[in-house]
């Protein structure tokens, strides 16, 4: 009997063990269930590489297209600033270069009825000084040009003539149209002769 009780206490201890590992696994699986319900939980709470990359993606098109907007904007504000300038420009020559007409329409009034020549010449002359004046004042220059040696950045030869003197060879001998210069930079050509 003894050895029966003592096999008894040994299955009963072995049924114990095993009810308590059913017990723990039992127990284990909700929590594993659990766990993995919180881990899935905090997985859709946080967005996977791919969603972060795409909200990257258009979080910087956004900008790009911003910023396009913002240039394209700039490129049309600039042009129509452009055309105004070149409108307007002007303005200021043209205001000063009106006095020279009402002093041109006058002196031609005057040769009408002028009997003498000296004072409409000196009227003439006073209105071209007048308007030499408003140009040089604009930044114009005339080029000089004669007898000095030719150069084919400021001036055009239309013919070459046989030099008068040989210090004369390759230099201007005559203008046929005057350059100029608006300030400092070539706005006409002079047109001259060149002795060879």
């Amino acid at each position: 009997m003894a050895k029966n009780n003592k096999k008894d206490q040994d299955n009963e201890i072995m049924i114990e063990k095993e009810s308590a590992v059913d017990e723990t696994q039992s127990t284990d699986i909700p929590n594993e269930n659990g766990a993995d319900a919180a881990a899935e939980e905090s997985a859709t709470d946080q967005p996977t590489a791919e969603e972060q990359l795409a909200a990257e993606l258009a979080s910087l098109n956004d900008k790009y297209l911003r910023l396009y907007a913002e240039f394209d904007n700039y490129k049309r504000r600039v042009a129509k600033e452009r055309i105004e300038l070149m409108q307007t420009a002007g303005k200021e020559i043209i205001a000063n270069l009106l006095t020279v007409v009402d002093d041109f329409e006058r002196a031609l009034k005057a040769v009408e009825i002028a009997t003498e020549v000296a004072p409409v010449k000196e009227g003439i002359t006073l209105v071209g000084q007048k308007l030499k004046h408003i140009l040089t004042h604009q930044g114009l220059k005339e080029m000089e040009s004669i007898g000095k040696p030719f150069d084919a950045e400021l001036q055009e030869a239309i013919t070459n003539i046989p030099a008068p003197s040989d210090d004369l060879k390759g230099k201007v001998i005559d203008e046929i149209e005057k350059g100029y210069f608006l300030h400092g930079k070539v706005l006409r050509h002079a047109k001259v002769v060149v002795g060879s």
